[in-house]
């Protein structure tokens, strides 16, 4: 759903600060406030003669705003250099073997305190998890999971101004310019209809915005507002969990399907030489014909992916439905769909009842 920069991101990334000039609370939006204007249309600061800068401005001009409005918000953003170097930064080359990658990687989500804060969450918002799950279809606890993974149930929030992270990376990164110049746009479209200062959301380098980590094209197309004040604030828990579970189910959730199912797999080797990922799509008849089968029941589902995971000794292979292929909507790594998974059916099973 969003950009994701590194799987060390997951980590780290996410979003504080206030959406309104009225008050320094999360996600506060300030009512009345008018949309930062200049009296020129010609951009100072930072971003002064960048060449995607004029064509951004007639751009929004046919999205209805004056072009004195965007200079003003393109004038006081701020070029940070450290977001194109981290962006810059090498991913971790592929293994040609087993080195433990998987046991790595969901320890760092699947620990006593991540699923015990996971309990806590869902306790403290179990009214809007119930009302989610029934409108929607997706469990609670895979919203709480996402939450919990992308931003640790809102514990950790990140403090880079998002007008400042989207310009940069519109107008100073040639290689992903056009994906964030939308971003950028979307970002002032949702701050002028829901009343909030650009200047003000703080959220991850790449723009990602609230406990979710929506990016603005996400936040315009999926964002609900749960709670029923008019307003979508992703920064309040209730708005949050209504638009993860939307943005689940608007990707095609299957109520009553499992994600994910562990493979009973009689050669390892045949195994590793089929493709894997979350995008393949096997018949179980086809895998049973290559000594594949489920470990458990998946829901009636006819097709599903075979994942691989590197666990140090070898390889471990689960089956994925299409709700496994959901997850990895909101971040495009297998990795990542399973530790969602993971994550959400220990708080299920540490919650009870």
């Amino acid at each position: 759903m969003r950009f994701v920069c590194s799987i060390a991101a997951l980590l780290v990334l996410a979003l504080v600060a206030g959406c309104g000039s009225q008050s320094t609370r999360p996600g506060e939006i300030a009512e009345g406030s008018p949309y930062p204007t200049s009296g020129s249309s010609t951009v100072t600061g930072d971003f002064a003669g960048y060449p995607g800068v004029e064509p951004f401005i007639r751009r929004m001009q046919q999205q209805g705003f004056s072009p004195n409005q965007v200079a003003a918000v393109i004038s006081g953003a701020k070029r940070e250099q450290w977001i194109l170097d981290a962006m810059d930064r090498q991913a971790p080359r592929p293994s040609t073997g087993p080195t433990g990658a998987w046991i790595r990687y969901r320890a760092k989500f699947l620990t006593p305190e991540n699923i015990a804060n996971g309990v806590r969450f869902w306790q403290q918002n179990e009214a809007a998890l119930k009302q989610a799950s029934a409108r929607y279809g997706v469990p609670p606890e895979y919203i709480v999971a996402i939450i919990g993974i992308e931003t640790r149930y809102g514990g950790y929030v990140g403090k880079t101004r998002i007008v400042d992270a989207l310009a940069t990376l519109a107008f100073a990164y040639p290689r992903r310019a056009d994906y964030f110049s939308d971003e950028l746009a979307s970002f002032l479209v949702m701050t002028k209809e829901e009343g909030i200062d650009p200047f003000t959301p703080r959220g991850s380098y790449a723009g990602a915005m609230g406990l979710g980590q929506f990016m603005p094209s996400s936040f315009r197309d999926y964002a609900v507002d749960f709670d029923g004040d008019r307003h979508r604030n992703l920064w309040k828990p209730a708005d949050a969990i209504g638009s993860v579970a939307n943005y689940f189910k608007s990707h095609g959730w299957q109520a009553g399907v499992p994600a994910a199912v562990r493979a009973n797999v009689q050669s390892p080797s045949a195994a590793r030489a089929m493709k894997t990922g979350f995008d393949t799509r096997y018949s179980l008849n086809e895998l049973a014909g290559r000594g594949i089968t489920p470990a458990g029941s998946l829901g009636g589902a006819s097709k599903v992916s075979l994942l691989e995971f590197d666990v140090g000794t070898g390889y471990a292979y689960w089956l994925g439905s299409q709700n496994f292929y959901t997850i990895t909507r909101y971040n495009h790594s297998s990795y990542y769909a399973m530790a969602v998974h993971q994550l959400a059916r220990a708080i299920a099973e540490r919650k009870g009842g």
